[in-house]
């Protein structure tokens, strides 16, 4: 009679010899999970990636036909002269030279003046007033300050050239309440201008500045006065040399801001204030000589290269700013 004797089962979970028939019913072996740094689908990203670059050719196509094609006729025309008798035009830099002297270059002088004066005011009443909201024990002063500051920021242009006219003109209602034209004060000149850039360039500084007074660290304070430190010797050691790059970053966007405003001077003053923005528009329109839409174009360059100095001084100082109060 052959042995009967029952042969030792496998060990649970234990692996099947090579070459062994597989048991019904046994769980398949599970493949190993992707790598979580691959996110699974590594060779659909390298696919994916030679795809996204359509993505963007919208976005690219809008810059040129909006920003390129414009500043490319501006430098054309800018170095471009037509000759009065062929009707030929033949590269020249004449305009960019005429534009930089006479009373284009008095009216370049007089905005550049105009911006330094409203940024300087603007960054030291826009900070006092930021730095009072921030240290408030009040919140709902802070809300109505941010909340009226987001919208005097936008309220500018010809609307802001017919108020101040309405209040503070010849026949204002303040110039003739308090008598101000027995002072001198006239609204059609460089202190006017001032005081109407000033309405919304404040309140654009205190929204700008804010974050940064934010950024200030009780704890710095907290320390300097544990080492003994006074209010002052904090703010002239600490506070200012952290807030510096933002105050300056600030300071000139208030004045690429004042720069760049057109409406509420060429409203309030026209052409009896020297600036280059109200010139450049008479240039184009004709106004003062016809044929001078090269000139007008060169005025438009020297404006152009300004702003661009803005920004590449700009830029540097948001990144020191960002990473000190980030």
């Amino acid at each position: 009679m052959p042995d009967q004797t029952a042969l030792p089962a496998p060990a649970t979970g234990s692996a099947p010899a090579t070459g062994s028939v597989p048991v019904a019913g046994a769980a398949a072996p599970v493949p190993p999970a992707p790598d979580a740094r691959d996110g699974g689908t590594a060779p659909r990203r390298r696919g994916g990636r030679r795809h996204r670059w359509p993505v963007v050719v919208p976005f690219f196509a809008f810059l040129a036909v909006c920003f390129g094609l414009p500043a490319g006729t501006m430098v054309y025309g800018a170095f471009t002269v037509l000759d009065p008798e062929s009707g030929a035009s033949r590269f020249s830099t004449e305009n960019v030279s005429g534009s930089l002297s006479g009373a284009y270059a008095t009216g370049l002088t007089g905005s550049v003046e105009l911006s330094l004066v409203t940024a300087l005011l603007a960054t030291v009443i826009g900070t006092l007033i930021a730095q009072a909201v921030v240290t408030s024990p009040r919140p709902a002063l802070r809300g109505i300050v941010v909340s009226a500051s987001g919208v005097l920021a936008n309220f500018s242009g010809a609307p802001l050239a017919f108020a101040f006219i309405a209040t503070l003109g010849t026949t204002g209602t303040v110039t003739q309440l308090f008598h101000l034209d027995r002072t001198g004060f006239s609204l059609y000149s460089f202190t006017g201008l001032v005081l109407a850039y000033l309405y919304f360039m404040v309140p654009l500084m205190v929204v700008t500045v804010l974050p940064a007074l934010d950024g200030l660290r009780s704890q710095w304070q907290e320390a300097a006065a544990s080492c003994g430190a006074t209010r002052g010797q904090y703010w002239r050691h600490v506070g200012i040399p952290v807030l510096t790059p933002s105050l300056l970053g600030g300071a000139v966007l208030m004045f690429g801001t004042a720069f760049a405003s057109h409406a509420t001077a060429a409203v309030m003053v026209g052409s009896s204030q020297p600036l280059i923005t109200i010139q450049i528009a008479n240039a184009l329109n004709g106004n003062v000589l016809v044929g001078q839409e090269n000139l007008a174009l060169a005025m438009s360059l020297n404006m152009v290269v300004i702003a661009l100095l803005v920004m590449a001084v700009q830029i540097p100082l948001q990144r020191r700013s960002a990473r000190w109060l980030g």
